[in-house]
């Protein structure tokens, strides 16, 4: 009876020593995801999608590409059929992230400061963070995304459906709604904003 425990009560201790190995193995999601969040803040958007542009500039994107906050309300209302995951919100927020990015690139002459000194680094910033967010979510060819996300999806590789929007307004919603959806890297205990609120970023001079 007693060497019966012991065996259960070592095959017990494996299976915590090989989970906390898995966990351990497992990426870190936050730590690329907060050098993309420095990268993103409101001293380099201003300066690099907003000065270094023409007044008023704009540039051609697909409705779905205006991202924002109530986007994410609104996708996450009740389906008790179609439930919305947040894994597939984070995986809608970076396509339209890395999408916009490049169509910003699309339009820049090479020498443009904003493409040589902070663009294609944040570009590349996002293309280390894809790579780690697909280590921890790796591809299910069995996954289907609900129907209002596949409709998202498959819009924006459409021809139809245009909205010209300011540069820094790309990064601006991609820098909010990556709080909202990635809050677990980036909420404090102290921290006096909720980042899925609409209105967390009112006093807020740093967004």
């Amino acid at each position: 009876m007693v060497q019966s425990e012991c065996w259960l009560l070592r095959g017990v201790l494996s299976f915590i020593c090989l989970l906390l190995m898995c966990i351990n193995a497992a990426p870190d999601l936050c730590k690329p995801l907060k050098t993309v969040k420095d990268d993103l803040n409101i001293s380099k958007r201003r300066r690099f999608m907003k000065i270094n542009f023409p007044i008023n500039y704009t540039i051609q994107v697909h409705y779905e590409e205006v991202f924002k906050l109530r986007n994410i309300s609104r996708l996450n209302m009740s389906d008790d059929e179609e439930p919305v995951l947040k894994r597939d919100l984070q995986d809608l927020w970076l396509t339209i992230s890395m999408q916009g990015i490049k169509k910003v690139l699309n339009v820049l002459p090479v020498r443009h400061p904003t493409r040589q000194k902070y663009l294609s680094n944040l570009d590349n910033l996002f293309k280390q963070f894809e790579v780690v967010y697909s280590q921890q979510n790796p591809p299910n060819g069995e996954r289907e995304y609900p129907e209002r996300i596949q409709d998202i999806f498959d819009r924006l590789q459409s021809d139809e459906g245009w909205k010209s929007v300011t540069p820094k307004s790309i990064l601006d919603n991609c820098y909010r709604t990556m709080l909202c959806l990635f809050k677990e890297c980036f909420t404090k205990e102290d921290d006096r904003y909720d980042y899925c609120d609409e209105n967390w970023r009112r006093g807020n001079k740093t967004t």
